[in-house]
């Protein structure tokens, strides 16, 4: 395929990815509705939980890049079909685990498969689409697929756990996997530009260790499960393999990174949208899933009919982004998008959810079409930036900064959910001191506590802890609201003199 002669399959390859990558974005949110089945299920605690839903996008935080980088050498069909085959055994694995530490082994495979897919789809994209209009559709499309995916992932999980057991919400990958894997061995081409050099697997064990390392220090530090000398040594071990590897791309004859890519304003407010942006919309859709079930009293399913806006709307967004950045560039519609999202975070928080209106449904629409538009926006700017060659780093960057973002978000969303919830709580009910401590952990916990006491005084706590969770929904989506209108002056400096379309810095 030349530069000018567009690939006849174009459309077709662009359809098969999508579909690779939809079981992969899935699996960052469809969990959320499936908590409190599964913690009862499997007798999970809080912290066990947490580590359910998070470990999955923290470790493909990690091993993004190298997955991504040796794609590019090696080739993005190969990595592809290696992933695909990955992730449809665990996934397999993961639906029948019978512990929540097998659970959290068989999402750390997940993570594996994961991270070797998704740089590997916006390497392709970028190399199967040379011309600027079909890029920023093709990204658009790929956008939508992303947002929509991770929106629609409740309404999935909710319309399983109706039916089966909590272990479908994985087991639902495995067909994917059988119809897509395929797909992608006929339609990808096996001839592919490729950089040179071999992969140097020690900076990849480098990237790998400090970013698990500052992540889990980031992680372990909110929650305050460890102690601060536990949390300082182990985010100074993660720094100093994060600056070694630094120094290795630096001066290294092959190094596994081009750090110039850092050079391209573009690609850095993409990135910073991608964690912040990502990181509001899970926790943000973690802190409602909770909400609907818990205090509402709404089944899984309904919670997932209750996320249809925010679906919706994302799905509509990813194609608007594309029109919108080559009619009027990536600046405004990036900026303006979050301006929208934070308007509409900051009003939701207001809002009584006991009395659900017209302006809930509303909201939540505006929110997943900014999201869906800034996010969208974002990738475009980073992909437009590179060559072709350079596609499946770049991918790895971008969802890197998706990746890192959801589960970041998850993790501060639910310590912050817990620590504010706590002392909601405790201000409203008086307990023993041991079941106070136990029931202020979580809403979950706040049932479990109940079901150790009478009648009235179980009541009495359940209302106690409805009240608490709905006062700390409203602070958490106000503090998405403050990052999101941060994250939009940021970017407005950021993406001073960039090209229209293509986000290159002039």
């Amino acid at each position: 395929m030349s530069y000018c002669t567009p690939n006849p399959r174009r459309w077709l390859i662009l359809l098969a990815v999508m579909l690779a990558f939809l079981p992969v974005v899935l699996d960052m949110t469809i969990l959320h509705v499936a908590v409190p089945r599964l913690t009862q299920a499997l007798g999970a605690t809080n912290n066990q939980v947490l580590w359910v839903i998070d470990i999955y996008p923290l470790l493909m935080a990690g091993l993004l890049v190298p997955m991504g980088t040796l794609a590019d050498k090696v080739g993005n069909r190969r990595i592809l079909l290696i992933g695909l085959l990955i992730f449809g055994v665990a996934s397999a694995a993961t639906a029948f685990a019978p512990t929540a530490q097998m659970l959290i082994g068989a999402r750390v495979m997940l993570a594996l498969g994961g991270s070797m897919i998704m740089p590997c789809v916006l390497g392709i994209i970028r190399r199967t689409f040379e011309d600027e209009k079909e890029r920023g559709l093709a990204l658009g499309l790929w956008g939508t697929v992303g947002a929509a995916g991770a929106a629609v992932g409740p309404l999935i999980g909710g319309a399983l756990l109706e039916h089966f057991w909590w272990g479908a919400v994985f087991l639902i990958n495995v067909p994917v996997m059988l119809i897509v894997a395929p797909a992608c061995w006929l339609l990808l081409s096996r001839e592919e530009q490729t950089t040179s050099g071999h992969w140097p697997i020690g900076q990849a064990l480098l990237l790998v260790m400090g970013m698990i390392a500052v992540v889990y220090a980031a992680k372990t530090g909110f929650a305050g499960k460890q102690s601060l000398t536990v949390v300082l040594l182990t985010l100074v071990f993660g720094v100093a393999m994060l600056v070694l590897f630094a120094r290795k791309q630096l001066h290294a004859a092959t190094p596994m990174l081009d750090l110039s890519l850092f050079g391209h304003p573009a690609i850095v407010a993409g990135i910073i949208m991608a964690v912040v942006a990502s990181g509001a919309l899970a926790g943000v859709e973690l802190t409602l899933a909770q909400e609907l079930q818990y205090v509402l009293d709404k089944t899984p399913l309904q919670a997932g009919v209750f996320m249809i806006p925010i679906m919706a709307a994302a799905a509509v967004g990813g194609p608007v982004a594309g029109w919108l950045s080559a009619q009027y560039g990536l600046r405004p519609v990036a900026c303006l998008s979050m301006v929208a999202a934070a308007l509409s975070l900051g009003w939701l928080a207001v809002l009584d959810f006991h009395a659900l209106g017209v302006m809930v449904p509303v909201l939540l629409a505006l929110l997943g079409l900014a999201l869906s538009v800034g996010l969208t926006a974002s990738s475009i700017a980073i992909m437009s930036s590179v060559d072709a060659s350079k596609g499946g780093a770049a991918g790895s960057l971008e969802a890197t900064g998706y990746e890192l973002g959801t589960g970041l978000g998850i993790t501060v969303f639910g310590v912050f959910m817990s620590v504010i919830f706590g002392r909601n709580l405790t201000a409203q009910v008086g307990l023993p001191s041991g079941l106070a401590d136990q029931a202020a952990v979580s809403m979950g916990d706040t049932y479990l506590v109940a079901r150790q006491l009478s009648d009235d005084q179980a009541a009495a706590l359940v209302a106690a802890g409805k009240a608490a969770f709905s006062a700390t929904h409203s602070v958490l989506l106000m503090t998405a609201a403050a990052l999101v209108a941060g994250l939009a002056v940021l970017v407005f400096f950021l993406l001073a003199g960039t090209n229209k379309s293509t986000g290159q810095h002039l």
